[in-house]
């Protein structure tokens, strides 16, 4: 049986009930048989006519929380004041905030942190710029910027809406790696305006992520970032998932007993994460990856409209492989999906060589349930917190920006990308792997300390860390 997209939860509903049309216990029964679960009921006020309850429930999906608010306003006498959720609840006034390090207690505190002996410090910087690494917060901050243009599974929503998204971005880094990072939802998706917002917001930060841009205009947003600006520009959504699911992928090989070089690759969904997540298999030792997206196969002696497809095309399918997903997929080691729900079938699947690896990242939805093929798949990756072996960018970004940070990095090069796809696999050790855990748990506290400092090794042995004693923080 499928599993269902939701989760129990509960929501609060807030209800006004004229006593003399309508009883308690009509209420009770309309949320019983929606299929609601009474949790608490708390009296905000009444009257000798009226009263105003607010009645907690706990439900299964969304599904069921629509049911009841419809079946509640048809009955005579109720009115449905207000529905909220935990989830609603966690965000409001936002999910993060600015704290002071120091307290202000008096007046010399005071002098200190501002006017006037904050002048000394504004003019050590002046004469050595390099001082803001170590005098301002640039050192530990990451600027979290989208334009709200493709955010997962919501689409182009627009920069205020897209907020939560990066609040909650911001929360991970903080939590998981002590990185101070601010989302900033610019109100533009012009290529240069956001690349000129950007550079302008620089300064500030130690770090740039990029994060829910819409293809191909990312692609051009970062390489343009990239040669501007002298801290490190990082496109969660290209390369935090490659790093992530070559991380997966090297574990599940080494439970199937093959080696990339040898494995055929068919990967679907040739967008910034598929474009992303190619390239990072070839430079790992992958020579034989084929792309499949809307028109099929891409070959190399196709041209395309899409001129990243023309690129990708001409460091892919070695073997000018052609035709459909179905067609291509024959004997394939291993399927990686970055596109959408359902477009992966069971009999693609029995088509496939021995011990087949299927990665269904497609989320919520994955291109095909893992129930219809746990019976002929090895291994069975998502991106869903609710399946084993979830891939998720979180193993990677707040690991990553820690390292550049630590080593003052000034770019991210493709050595410190697979040095933390290789650092997220080591943290699941050798017996303990296992078809049901290729990848470790986001939680795991091992995983930040073990990509930053394979991250920092890295910059260093490509020459873009430019702090001396990276791991002495006392050390500016």
């Amino acid at each position: 049986m499928a599993k269902s997209l939701g989760s129990s939860t509960n929501i609060i509903i807030r209800l006004e009930i004229d006593k003399n049309r309508c009883s308690f216990a009509q209420v009770a029964a309309a949320i019983g048989e929606s299929g609601g679960d009474i949790v608490a009921i708390d009296v905000i006020r009444g009257t000798a006519t009226t009263t105003v309850r607010d009645i907690t429930v706990n439900v299964y999906d969304g599904s069921v929380s629509d049911r009841i608010v419809q079946r509640l306003r048809l009955l005579d006498g109720v009115s449905v004041v207000n529905v909220s959720d935990q989830t609603f609840l966690m965000h409001l006034g936002g999910k993060i905030e600015m704290q002071p390090k120091v307290p202000i207690r008096n007046r010399d505190d005071l002098s200190r942190v501002y006017t006037p002996g904050v002048a000394r410090v504004c003019m050590a910087i002046h004469e050595d710029p390099n001082r803001a690494y170590t005098l301002t917060i640039k050192r530990d901050t990451v600027a979290v910027v989208s334009d709200g243009s493709a955010v997962l599974g919501l689409g182009n929503i627009g920069p205020l809406a897209a907020m939560p998204v990066m609040e909650g971005k911001a929360m991970l880094f903080k939590q998981m790696a002590g990185v101070d990072a601010f989302p900033i939802c610019l109100d533009t998706q012009d290529t240069d305006e956001i690349v000129r917002a950007i550079q302008l917001l620089a300064p500030t930060f130690g770090g740039i992520n990029l994060e829910d841009i819409s293809a191909p205009r990312c692609f051009e947003i970062e390489r343009r970032l990239t040669e501007l600006l002298d801290i490190p520009v990082f496109h969660d959504d290209q390369h935090g998932t490659a790093v992530v699911i070559l991380a997966g992928l090297l574990n599940a090989l080494r439970i199937v007993g093959k080696r990339l070089e040898d494995c055929k690759i068919v990967l679907c969904g040739i967008g910034a994460a598929g474009i992303a997540c190619t390239e990072m298999l070839l430079s790992a030792g992958a020579t034989n990856v084929i792309g499949v997206d809307r028109q099929g196969a891409l070959v190399r002696t196709n041209a395309y409209e899409n001129e990243a497809w023309n690129k990708y095309a001409s460091m892919t399918n070695p073997n000018l492989e052609a035709g459909t997903l179905s067609d291509v997929i024959r004997d394939a080691d291993i399927f990686i999906g970055v596109s959408g729900p359902g477009v992966l079938k069971r009999a693609d699947v029995q088509l496939m060589a021995t011990d087949p690896i299927v990665f269904a990242m497609a989320n919520p939805t994955p291109e095909i349930d893992p129930e219809e093929i746990e019976d002929i798949a090895r291994i069975i990756a998502t991106g869903r917190s609710d399946y084993p072996n979830q891939i998720n960018n979180v193993l990677c970004f707040p690991g990553l920006f820690r390292g550049v940070l630590d080593c003052r990095a000034s770019r991210v090069t493709e050595r410190m990308k697979l040095a933390a796809a290789k650092a997220i696999s080591e943290v699941v050790p050798m017996d303990e792997l296992s078809e049901m855990y290729i990848i470790p748990s986001v939680f795991n506290t091992q995983v930040v300390p073990k990509v930053r400092d394979a991250v920092v090794d890295a910059a260093y042995l490509d020459g873009v860390a430019r702090r001396r004693d990276y791991r002495d923080k006392s050390k500016g």
